[in-house]
């Protein structure tokens, strides 16, 4: 079962995104005070929970406790920030993203697998 890593830092953000260069990631963008949200989460971890794809690595940003990771991924991917949110990137450039009710374990693997 793969899991997900919680990015709580710019320097790790930038870390991520530049070795996407050589592995590709997945970041969901999480509102802890948020109901859909909570399921895109719970989705993210379903899909994580089954067989993921193995070449790809996972995190997980909280909007709200640290906008400033947030905001920049959102610069870098050029991506309009949403919340909840899943994006998909490699070679720093966006690959596919999501959001809301459309963060689902059957979108994620229909994308992913």
């Amino acid at each position: 079962m793969a899991k997900w890593k919680e990015l709580t830092s710019l320097e790790e953000w930038q870390q991520i995104y530049n070795e996407s260069t050589a592995k590709p990631a997945v970041v969901l963008k999480h509102s802890t005070t948020c109901p859909v949200s909570a399921s895109a989460l719970e989705e993210f971890d379903e899909y994580l929970a089954a067989t993921p794809n193995e070449g790809v690595d996972y995190y997980m940003v909280k909007v709200i406790e640290t906008r400033p990771v947030s905001n920049q991924i959102a610069e870098d991917l050029g991506i309009k920030h949403a919340s909840p949110q899943i994006l998909y990137f490699k070679n720093k450039e966006s690959v596919w993203n999501t959001s809301h009710w459309s963060v689902t374990a059957k979108h994620i693997a229909a994308v992913l697998d």
